[in-house]
């Protein structure tokens, strides 16, 4: 229970205060595992407790290669003395959590730094300020030095940087652009889903996107902006208006005919970074360029 005559806090806050002896990152998983109970009810690390509040919480119980230098032969997009930028495969987890241990991001990220990297989140996510899916490719930034950290943190929090995604999409939209602004929750009854929702509920999410390509097979190109970084957000909500990723059978993908090839994974694909430099200040844009296992269906028939 949270004492009497306590302040208003985030709930992060309050349980890595509360308990010295877990982790931070600890208490991360357990949030974006839906692992933490405010009065009974899921919460998510931005949420604010009271005096009064009966928090609950399980850890996700966690298993992982040590830390430490791994080839996994990614290639720096861009780097200097501050940041890296990598282009990362389909596969790949960012940084290691619960279930078998594998090689992470994280990994491949201390052989190429050499272990400079930032340790502010934590000796298993060293320099990692932001994360993408297993299955989605594509351009990730890390810290190098603690300041680096803290202020790409910053520019994230602010939504400073520009998160622009590529998605093969199911159907072919009748306008040639849209924004999304529908809030998301987690799905109650099945926590590894996420799912929109009406008034008040959930947190607030925006997904703005542009047609690309249009094919003749019935699928599309869409290069899709996201204002705010909410867990599943371009999949959950390209879903909500009938044009569910190629391959994402978690949120509605259903085998199309015609298809170049079936995919095997969620088609998505973070194709560009564009924020000022935390320490120099210097204009950013930063891209990488369509993976292997896009070619295929960008190459296919297109529409007039």
């Amino acid at each position: 229970m949270v004492p009497d005559g306590s302040r208003k806090s985030r709930v992060d806050r309050f349980l890595a205060e509360a308990n010295s002896e877990i982790s931070r990152a600890d208490f991360q998983r357990a949030l974006d595992a839906g692992l933490v109970q405010v009065n009974g009810e899921s919460v998510t690390k931005k949420d604010l407790v009271r005096a009064g509040d009966i928090v609950q919480f399980k850890l996700v119980a966690t298993e992982s290669l040590p830390m430490g230098p791994i080839d996994l032969g990614l290639l720096p997009v861009y780097e200097d003395d501050d940041l890296i930028v990598v282009n990362k495969p389909a596969g790949l987890v960012t940084h290691p959590g619960a279930g078998k241990p594998e090689p992470t991001v994280a990994h491949g990220l201390h052989y190429l730094c050499k272990g400079k990297l930032s340790l502010l989140g934590g000796a298993d996510r060293p320099g990692i300020v932001h994360r993408l899916d297993r299955e989605t490719s594509g351009l990730i930034v890390a810290a190098k030095t603690d300041v680096a950290y803290q202020a790409l943190g910053e520019l994230f929090r602010s939504r400073e940087i520009v998160k622009e995604y590529l998605a093969l999409a199911s159907g072919v939209p009748e306008l040639m652009s849209g924004s999304i602004r529908k809030n998301i929750e987690r799905n109650p009854s099945q926590r590894h889903k996420m799912r929109v929702c009406q008034g008040d509920h959930g947190r607030e999410a925006r997904t703005d996107w542009t047609a690309e390509m249009l094919f003749r097979q019935g699928f599309s190109l869409l290069r899709c902006r996201i204002h705010t970084g909410r867990t599943h957000q371009i999949r959950v909500h390209l879903m909500s208006i009938g044009h569910s990723l190629l391959g994402d059978r978690v949120y509605g993908y259903r085998p199309l005919t015609n298809l170049p090839t079936e995919p095997d994974r969620v088609m998505l694909h973070a194709a560009r970074l564009a924020f000022d430099h935390p320490i120099s200040k210097e204009k950013l844009d930063i891209t990488a360029p369509l993976p292997g296992d896009f070619i295929p269906f960008v190459e296919a028939e297109r529409l007039d």
